[in-house]
């Protein structure tokens, strides 16, 4: 019989706030960039995880100008530009309004673009690490642009956080008054600071930097505005030297979590092969895997819920027989886009694009059960 049987255990509100074991005291954000200004990201574990929803200390950041640490009493959300009529919301003004919870991915466009010419990340924390999916939880955008009024010239909308970078994005009014969400909560919690708090625009499909964290105001008018943010970053370079701006819209996507780089298979037989796929343009409806390189493919079963622009969770069972072998999956969503390899996105592409890899992704598992991140 353990000791921890023959003993009481700690009493009621050791820590008010319930934390993690210490058992599992490895599984936490990995820093992938630490610059000058409060710059940065970290990237979450997505081995470490299971099903689709990424607590809350564990979603991946991406900061441009730090985490500022905002009064909610004293914070505001003003709507203004081309609207019948400017408004301000206070945090408990949104309380009052009628609000919707849905489960949504998160993905920066720039999460694999260190893999785009060549395999340089050991783990699929630091492949794929830009990606979590929470349960969001504010006021349908549409419903506060039904309070203004809009004009019926207007077609973009700015969006701006308080941050100190005063992090911006040209958002289509389409795109507003369909799904877009000013959320106050993340899986039944405040949203935390680096998160966004106390309010965060969620654009579900879209990529990551549209997610305004520590929104402020959005403005209504004819054209994009054209921010740093969408001409000199977070554009793509075509082979002929221009820019395809407005990529807005995350690609079908998936990659296999177990086995992944990093680990190491400690005995040959059945096992169970665990991932992840999602696409922005809506629903995941099929996923193979092929463990020969992609020869040959296998039809996985889609674990648990299936939702509308969330990650979905897939599994195949597989007998290693100690040879070596490389995992591999793809990913069908019900527009109809399937996941292509990295070959095909480059003759498309060219070298210089960094934003939007939704390649297949390749693990090999070598005789010795070790697996590794390989570029095919």
């Amino acid at each position: 019989m353990p000791d921890w049987t023959k003993k009481p255990g700690a009493p009621i509100l050791t820590h008010p706030y319930g934390q993690p074991s210490a058992f599992e005291k490895k599984v936490v954000r990995r820093t992938a960039t630490q610059l000058r200004s409060g710059q940065g990201s970290t990237l979450t574990p997505l081995a470490s995880l299971r099903g689709i929803i990424t607590p809350g200390g564990l979603h991946f950041e991406r900061h441009h100008g730090g985490v500022p640490d905002i009064d909610p009493t004293r914070h505001s959300l003003m709507v203004h530009g081309l609207v019948d009529r400017s408004m301000q919301f206070s945090l408990d003004d949104l309380h009052r309004l009628p609000s919707v919870s849905r489960i949504h991915f998160i993905e920066c466009s720039g999460n694999t673009g260190s893999e785009w010419t060549k395999a340089t990340r050991t783990d699929v924390q630091g492949t794929h690490g830009l990606l979590s999916c929470s349960e969001w939880t504010g006021v349908p955008l549409s419903i506060l642009l039904a309070e203004t009024g809009f004009a019926r010239d207007a077609r973009w909308i700015l969006a701006e956080g308080a941050d100190g970078a005063a992090m911006s994005r040209s958002i289509p009014l389409a795109k507003a008054l369909d799904d877009v969400i000013v959320a106050y909560a993340q899986n039944g919690e405040a949203i935390r600071p680096e998160q966004g708090y106390p309010l965060r625009l969620i654009c579900p499909g879209y990529e990551g930097n549209t997610h305004i964290k520590w929104l402020r105001r959005l403005k209504l008018g004819r054209y994009p505005f054209y921010t740093r943010e969408e001409t000199s970053k977070y554009t793509d370079l075509m082979p002929d030297g221009k820019a395809r701006a407005f990529s807005l819209t995350m690609g079908v996507k998936s990659v296999i979590v177990r086995p992944s780089g990093g680990m190491k298979l400690s005995s040959r037989g059945l096992l169970e092969i665990n991932g992840l796929a999602w696409s922005g343009h809506g629903k995941i409806t099929r996923v193979d895997v092929s463990t020969d390189g992609g020869r040959t493919w296998t039809n996985a079963r889609l674990d648990g819920m299936v939702l509308r622009k969330c990650l979905t969770k897939f599994t195949l069972p597989w007998v290693w027989n100690g040879e070596s072998s490389i995992l591999q999956s793809r990913a069908f969503d019900d527009s109809g886009n399937i996941q292509e390899t990295r070959q095909t996105l480059h003759n498309r592409y060219g070298d210089n694009l960094y934003y939007h890899n939704n390649a297949i992704q390749s693990w090999s598992v070598s005789e010795s059960g070790d697996v590794s991140n390989v570029f095919i």
